[in-house]
């Protein structure tokens, strides 16, 4: 019987998905890229998940793109149909920023073109030691600008590093990625697991609304024309969760020094 390309496990709040295949060092297929399509465009009108943490199986993150699959194999595609592909693989990161839920990734070893992409595409991500990444493209004659790699990149560690790393396709490792912000935290492999689970603790103090409203608030002041325009977003989100109860309860539970009791109202 063949294994779920991607697991998807519930605890309490928090989905916990893995790709899931090792022994390609979790290289994107058909089967895998249609799974994690599905579950990020599934995930934005889910509103029992509020927090996801993404994981892999094995010593490497994501390989990138299967380039022995037959699901990619651009020899046998017209322009369009090439086209169709790259777009359906695209959809998984426009998906996955789209959602509300914060996602966190745990990198270890390589993450490598379309998985480099995965941990880009991320809201937060922690890496092992042992983790390096590239965008690689470059590598085999493409662009080295390919899955949102051109936009990500440059907000996340400025335009001079990630030109580059996309212009020569080259790797940066767990220490200098820690170093230009890329990732939040470098920690032992035993360890990747119980990192994730303390943040996922710590996201979890806040509203559903809350985390929501953050989320899309980072992902439009990126992108925000002005301060004017950030900050205008940033006061209609304080005004319409200053009338929620759970605000009314978040206040008392400061003034009575306890913990705070949401409940989504």
């Amino acid at each position: 019987m063949t294994e779920a390309p991607l697991i998807i496990s519930s605890r309490g709040d928090v989905d916990w998905i893995c790709l899931n295949r090792p022994k390609v060092s979790n290289a994107l297929n058909g089967a895998l890229t249609d799974s994690l399509y599905n579950y990020f465009n599934e995930l934005r009108n889910n509103k029992s998940v509020r927090v996801v943490v993404l994981q892999a199986k094995g010593r490497n993150f994501c390989a990138g793109l299967d380039l022995k699959a037959k699901d990619f194999d651009v020899s046998e595609k017209t322009v369009s149909e090439t086209w169709s592909v790259q777009r359906r693989i695209g959809d998984i990161y426009r998906a996955m920023r789209r959602c509300p839920q914060p996602i966190v990734s745990l990198l270890q070893g390589a993450a490598v073109g379309g998985g480099f992409s995965l941990a880009l595409a991320s809201d937060i991500r922690i890496a092992t030691e042992s983790s390096r990444m590239s965008a690689a493209y470059i590598k085999i004659g493409l662009s080295g600008a390919d899955m949102g790699s051109s936009y990500f990149l440059p907000r996340l560690v400025g335009v001079s590093i990630a030109s580059e790393l996309l212009l020569t396709g080259k790797f940066i490792d767990a220490k200098r990625s820690l170093k230009c912000g890329l990732v939040s935290e470098v920690v032992s492999e035993d360890n990747l697991e119980s990192a994730a689970q303390k943040l996922c603790t710590e996201l979890l103090q806040a509203t559903r609304m809350g985390l929501n409203l953050t989320k899309e608030a980072l992902n439009f002041g990126i992108d925000a024309p002005s301060l004017d325009a950030a900050m205008a977003q940033e006061d209609r989100h304080q005004v319409m969760l200053s009338m929620t109860k759970d605000a009314l309860e978040g206040i008392s539970s400061f003034n009575e020094k306890r913990s705070p009791k949401y409940q989504d109202r």
